[in-house]
């Protein structure tokens, strides 16, 4: 399946052309109008459809290549009136070279005992997640998540995903404290991080986010993937500025995937360097990468 054209400004239908598969066509949808999560003062429209059935890995990759997200059963992307804010981004993985900064994140981190688990929720999972939404979502359209809520968000997946744990070290006797957390979807051409949270007040472990991206990196050279996909990159909006600092960055627009230059992403580096790290703006109400109005926004009629 391929499907190389980007999506800016076109509607379903013209999404639907794009996507070439030995599957019928997916039906496209469009949600309701609902506040923006990135930019204060603006709505945000989405168009998605249904992943479902054998070819769901195969249409979510192609869908993937095109700006889409995934989010349970439903892969989607924004499709706002008069706005292109969002950007799909993604790593050069075996091109990447860590900096000085990352370099260090590493080493201080290089104790983390990392392990690829099947989809399935727990209760230390969830644990953290709260903490983590605590901190820096307190207001968010997740904030209000129920254990039963956080398992569906992990466990119904209709593609090939997993949770990656990143642990402390153990005893001896009991696993190491669970510090960190990614949903994570193996694509044809990368790994997706669908959704990622970690512990919010480890005094003695900071950029843990950064540091389950920089292990994100490393996992795709290892399986030979060439990207790893971040989401969405928002210019204007703080907390998405901490994905400018990987290169080389590639982002997706109306002629397809280019990189960034790299005299703007040193500009946007630098811009990063006042900012909080992890994307963690002061306190920020709302989610990240479309999460805010919950799965609720993607039911159709039936």
């Amino acid at each position: 399946m391929t499907a190389i054209a980007a999506t800016h400004g076109r509607t379903a239908e013209d999404i639907a052309s794009l996507v070439t598969a030995p599957i019928r066509f997916p039906r496209f949808y469009v949600t309701s109008p609902a506040p923006c999560p990135y930019l204060p003062g603006r709505s945000e429209r989405k168009v998605f459809t249904e992943l479902r059935g054998g070819n769901a890995d195969a249409l979510n990759d192609a869908l993937s290549r095109i700006g889409f997200r995934r989010s349970q059963t439903v892969a989607y992307r924004p499709s706002c009136a008069n706005c292109q804010a969002c950007i799909s981004v993604r790593v050069v993985a075996d091109e990447f070279r860590a900096s000085s900064t990352q370099r260090r994140n590493l080493r201080s981190n290089a104790d983390l005992v990392a392990t690829e688990c099947r989809p399935w929720a727990t209760s230390e999972q969830f644990a953290l997640l709260q903490r983590y939404l605590g901190a820096r979502h307190p207001g968010g359209g997740m904030a209000s998540m129920d254990e039963m809520d956080f398992a569906d968000m992990v466990e119904h997946t209709p593609v090939t995903s997993s949770v990656i744990e990143y642990r402390e070290p153990s005893d001896g006797k009991e696993p190491g404290r669970l510090v960190g957390a990614c949903l994570t979807d193996r694509q044809g051409d990368g790994l997706s991080m669908v959704y990622s949270f970690y512990d919010p007040d480890h005094e003695a472990r900071a950029g843990l986010g950064n540091y389950i991206i920089l292990d994100h990196i490393r996992r795709a050279v290892e399986a030979g993937l060439p990207y790893v996909y971040l989401g969405y990159w928002v210019d204007g909006s703080a907390r998405m500025q901490y994905k400018v600092r990987y290169r080389p960055l590639e982002k997706l627009g109306p002629d397809g995937w280019e990189r960034f230059d790299l005299e703007e992403q040193g500009r946007l580096i630098a811009a990063t360097a006042t900012a909080p790290r992890d994307g963690a703006a002061a306190v920020d109400g709302s989610g990240k990468d479309g999460v805010p109005g919950g799965q609720d926004q993607y039911q159709l009629q039936r």
